[in-house]
């Protein structure tokens, strides 16, 4: 009888959400999102050699700066930041607590499992494996000397305090998920991470030995995080009122997608025009980075797929997105606060952008994990089977 009406709400906790989810239209990945990795190593390959043939462009982009914050990177941030953030329906937020076992998985998992084992991991395999294949120190904004394993250590530990709220709603689609519930936690994560992305940050850094300026950090959440929700909570709120729902989802959302990925791809042409010459000096420093960044999300795609969402018995549509969004990272907010706290050529900002040239491959093939093991879940009228071992 309990598991009937178990089965019950969760039904209706399903409807609810397909029917606020059927607000988006479904949509194939753009050219933008479906090359994304294909348009970063065109953005390395152009920042090397931006790098090497004129290297006095990016300095003097960079000294154009204020409070340490460097403003054409500031403009690209923003760009790449506000479009996710109004997305987000702070309604759907109230209401989450209709499906809270979902909800409390990713937050569980986000903030904490998450950043710890991004941290040991990375200092396993970039502090003690691979120390030997990462010679040579760098000297950070406040002067100090750093060796280059330590900065890439704490550009993972960015990676692994923020959670993806961005690409994740594709993630979901693609895989069958549950859309208006992924939509739910991206907003409850980004809210979140107004509260702990500094101090879990401060705390992880500081174990890594590398300097904190809490003024900092907490000038990067207020710039990088709350500065575009706010601007994205009103501007989704005026539209709404004067455009209407369709023109918003229609038109409004599907601009801004080739404008969030381009300020992407303009950053990341700065930052490797400063970290040209160690690339061409040591190649396979991305690649060793990239392998605890890849076991990272391996790991916590496992433990939030396969056995938390297991434990507590979540459906299909909503245990693939709540995997994903914590096996997914945030880059755009790593990628802000470790140009801000370290310099735009520091190793930490080289380690966030791994992140972003493994990310699409790596989730892609988790959706296809996904797609072909919901046998093993509960699956909702939402979801046809279309998966084979």
């Amino acid at each position: 009888m309990n598991d009937l009406k178990e089965q019950k709400r969760t039904e209706i906790h399903e409807g609810a959400y397909k029917r606020e989810a059927g607000e988006i239209k479904k949509k194939q990945l753009s050219i933008f999102e479906k090359y994304l990795t294909l348009w970063v190593l065109i953005c390395i390959g152009a920042g090397i050699g931006l790098g090497k043939i004129a290297p006095g462009v990016a300095i003097q982009l960079d000294a154009l700066s204020a409070y340490q914050v460097s403003i054409p990177i500031a403009v690209c941030l923003f760009f790449m930041m506000y479009p996710i953030m109004v997305k987000i329906d702070f309604a759907k937020v109230m209401r989450a607590a209709k499906t809270p076992k979902p909800v409390a998985m990713t937050l569980i998992i986000n903030w904490a499992i998450k950043p710890f084992t991004m941290f040991f991991i990375a200092t396993f395999f970039i502090g003690y494996l691979f120390k030997g294949f990462l010679p040579g120190t760098e000297i950070l904004r406040n002067g100090q000397e750093v060796e280059l394993w330590r900065s890439y250590i704490s550009g993972a530990i960015l990676l692994g305090i923020a959670p993806c709220t961005a690409m994740v709603l594709m993630w979901s689609y693609l895989a069958k998920g549950n859309d208006g519930l992924t939509l739910v936690m991206v907003a409850i994560n980004s809210l979140t991470m107004l509260a702990l992305y500094a101090p879990l940050g401060g705390f992880l850094l500081g174990v890594n030995a590398m300097p904190i300026p809490w003024e900092t950090i907490l000038f990067s959440v207020a710039i990088y995080v709350a500065f575009p929700l706010t601007a994205g909570y009103f501007t989704r709120r005026f539209i709404l009122v004067y455009k209407g729902q369709e023109w918003f989802t229609e038109k409004f959302l599907r601009w801004l997608t080739p404008v969030s990925i381009s300020a992407l791809l303009a950053t990341l042409v700065l930052l490797f025009s400063f970290k040209g010459e160690i690339i061409i000096k040591n190649p396979l420093t991305i690649f060793w980075i990239s392998i605890p960044l890849f076991l990272q999300t391996i790991l916590i795609f496992s433990l939030g797929y396969f056995a938390l969402s297991r434990l507590f018995r979540l459906s299909y549509e909503d245990a693939a997105p709540g995997a994903m969004i914590g096996a997914s990272n945030h880059f755009e907010v790593a990628i802000a606060t470790a140009t801000m706290l370290f310099g735009l050529s520091s190793g930490a900002a080289l380690a966030t952008v791994v992140g972003v040239l493994i990310e699409v491959p790596v989730m892609l093939m988790l959706v296809s994990i996904c797609k072909k093991t919901g046998f093993l879940f509960k699956i909702g009228s939402g979801f046809k089977s279309d998966y084979r071992i």
